[in-house]
């Protein structure tokens, strides 16, 4: 049975007794034999079709996605790993994005409760001889054929445990995600059985690791575009309450005051005015509890014991950024300010920035 100048196979006849096959017999067996030839052809020729409307058919789907999703890259992130996991014939997938020297996990398909609990909102760190450590390093696809036989395996590494116990798989493969070869992320599917992935699979992955990566710059400048927006249409907002309140400042700091907050996307926020030794409240904005609003609204001097955020961000004229106010001296020392910010408005973390002329 030959195919161009390969032999793909044979048809052997055989008889019991001693008997030549003639000339018409062995012509019949030779057009059989051409006949099987066409029939693997066309075999392969339809699956190859299949395989590629699958192809096309993942890639639109990603697409629509995308283009139906701008900027949220979670159902991105989902169609992507669904279609590189289900068209590769894989058990299961996860997509990673990486930040600083940890990776996160940003989405599952097909995985086990116990795989998805060892990995979700986890900074993982996996080790240089996992797929993706070893993808980290070379920027190329890496494919491990069973896992179970590396020596990170055999020395009980935690990654690799949480995959071949909790997830039980044996191949591998991971797809670095690059921008500009920075890697950001890496596309891992999984197999429960020993087969290596082929090539078109792996340039199928590529593809959609690919697709990820347009997604998320997509995103992102969608994001600033948004923001861009957002503080143009804040800053015309204040000019447009300065010009029409000339000479009356506290439509002013309250319209300033509320787009800080909502741009920052705080919870509330004061303005507070230098007054000799002290400071006055010239402006709040937010859902502050009514005790909290009554201490200070009123205009209250209040002359500080130590020195609190405010204070510090006026004596040394910087921008004073807070993680935990329940940390700071001026709390633990009970500053009224400080005690009320923590105690009453709930104040946890604060940005204070200097007005200064």
């Amino acid at each position: 049975m030959i195919r161009g100048d390969h032999v793909v196979g044979v048809i052997g006849t055989a008889r019991r007794e001693s008997t030549p096959f003639d000339e018409e017999q062995v012509a019949l067996i030779r057009a059989f034999a051409a006949q099987a030839v066409i029939a693997i052809e066309n075999t392969r020729l339809l699956n190859e079709l299949r395989e590629s409307l699958q192809q096309q058919a993942a890639t639109a789907d990603v697409l629509k996605v995308i283009s139906s999703s701008p900027g949220e890259l979670e159902p991105v992130f989902k169609a992507i790993l669904a279609n590189a996991t289900d068209i590769c014939g894989a058990k299961f997938g996860t997509l990673y994005l990486r930040k600083d020297d940890a990776y996160y996990a940003k989405a599952f398909h097909n995985a086990s409760p116990a795989f998805i609990e060892a990995r979700k909102d986890k900074a993982l760190h996996p080790g240089p001889e996992t797929t993706i450590g070893r993808a980290a390093r070379s920027k190329q696809v890496e494919q491990v054929l069973d896992a179970t036989n590396r020596e990170a395996y055999r020395q009980r590494d935690p990654f690799i445990l949480a995959g071949t116990d909790l997830g039980g798989y044996r191949t591998i493969m991971s797809v670095p995600m690059l921008k500009d070869d920075e890697l950001i992320g890496a596309i891992t599917i999984y197999r429960q059985e020993v087969l290596a992935f082929n090539d078109k699979q792996i340039e199928l992955v590529k593809n959609f690791a690919a697709q990820a990566v347009i997604a998320i710059e997509n995103a992102r400048l969608l994001n600033e575009l948004r923001e861009s927006l957002q503080q143009q249409t804040a800053t015309a907002d204040v000019l447009k309450v300065i010009s029409s309140s000339a000479g009356v400042l506290q439509p002013v700091f309250n319209t300033m005051l509320a787009k800080a907050v909502e741009l920052c996307g705080a919870s509330f926020g004061a303005m507070w005015l230098v007054d000799g030794e002290g400071y006055r409240t010239a402006a709040m904005h937010g859902d502050l509890p009514q005790g909290y609003v009554e201490q200070w609204r009123s205009g209250t001097l209040h002359l500080p014991k130590t020195e609190i955020p405010l204070v510090h961000a006026v004596r040394h004229r910087e921008t004073v950024h807070t993680p935990d106010m329940r940390e700071e001296k001026a709390y633990l020392e009970r500053d009224p300010l400080a005690v009320s910010a923590v105690e009453i408005a709930g104040i946890r973390t604060l940005v204070t920035v200097p007005m200064i002329k």
